[in-house]
């Protein structure tokens, strides 16, 4: 596969310890970052990394909630304040990483991240959160994991419905990475590879090393490129309804993937990560796993249609093909109704 013939690559320092059992090193880790004294954000396994971390912790969060509330941000920020903590561990999914990446921005401590899901937010500096009904996001050094522990033992009990859907939206990071608009030869590799290895192993059992490793891959594209319409359309999407975030993007990606495959240049690009059909790829293994493949199975309502195409068109994300009001009107209603793509 052939990558851009002029870019910039912007590498930053990120320490990743990958390999089952490796939960266990989580205090070690704390070392190795100098934490003494760390929030926890924490789950489903809260109980065992606290058991790991110890008189470190001083503070707990154990109910962070989708799309970060800009309400919970404030009650964490002076749960720190209050603490006196001096870096925080977050071990769960998208919703305890992107918690955490808010209190990096409002205090500048290091995060380490134990993902439990595939979301991928865990190797980027992009942060997120909600406030009246729209999700803002942006990009920050401070909100980057220091350090960020793969442990495919904590995703192995995974409903099936959940770690699909998880790792569908891995896919959505590849995909749009391969159209960004500052995309590089290294995140051409990475997200071709990412693609391959979360779809062929979603076609057989759900391999947790695999996934995560693809996960991982998926991460670090999203972390170096621009996202286009499809993550604009799920970011409103989740803001304005709350709706469930890989869900969303299950349901939302092969509408958009549709769309902008119509432009020769991404086609042909797809084409030769040996991706051109993707679109029909995800539609089936996601519906194959038990995805919903509809907005409208999700509790969105037809009526919100017009707010939620507004809401992207007034700010149109860069995509490799016009962001228009038919196009997303388009896009909408095929992700609305499930119509195949």
């Amino acid at each position: 596969m052939i990558g851009p013939v002029s870019f910039v690559h912007d590498q930053r320092p990120v320490r990743v310890v990958f390999g089952a059992g490796r939960i266990g090193a989580l205090a070690d880790e704390c070392d190795h970052l100098e934490l003494t004294r760390v929030l926890l954000i924490a789950t489903r396994y809260s109980t065992a990394a606290q058991t790991l971390l110890g008189d470190r912790v001083v503070a707990t969060v154990t109910d962070p909630r989708a799309h970060v509330p800009v309400d919970q941000v404030h009650e964490t920020l002076d749960l720190v304040g209050r603490s006196g903590a001096d870096g925080v561990v977050a071990v769960g999914g998208g919703s305890s990483v992107g918690l955490a990446k808010a209190v990096a921005l409002g205090t500048g401590v290091p995060i380490l991240a134990v993902p439990t899901t595939y979301s991928g937010s865990e190797m980027t500096r992009v942060w997120g959160r909600t406030e009246g009904g729209r999700k803002q996001t942006g990009r920050d050094l401070r909100v980057a994991p220091r350090t960020v522990i793969y442990d495919p033992d904590l995703v192995a009990g995974l409903p099936t419905v959940t770690a699909a859907a998880s790792a569908i939206n891995a896919v959505a990071h590849a995909a749009e990475a391969l159209y960004a608009p500052d995309r590089t030869a290294l995140s051409d590799l990475a997200a071709a590879e990412a693609i391959r290895v979360v779809t062929a192993t979603l076609a057989r059992a759900l391999d947790p090393t695999a996934l995560l490793r693809g996960a991982y891959l998926a991460g670090v594209v999203l972390d170096q490129t621009t996202m286009g319409l499809h993550h604009k359309l799920c970011h409103v999407l989740g803001g304005a309804f709350d709706l469930p975030h890989a869900s969303t993007h299950s349901v939302v990606l092969p509408h958009v993937l549709a769309y902008n495959l119509g432009d020769p240049a991404v086609a042909e690009r797809f084409a030769a990560a040996g991706a051109h059909d993707l679109p029909a790829v995800v539609r089936r293994l996601g519906s194959g796993h038990g995805v919903p493949t509809s907005l409208r199975e999700l509790g969105l309502s037809a009526s919100s249609l017009d707010e939620v195409m507004n809401t992207v068109l007034a700010v149109p994300p860069v995509n490799p093909r016009p962001v228009r009001a038919d196009a997303v009107r388009g896009v909408l209603w095929g992700a609305f109704s499930g119509v195949h793509v």
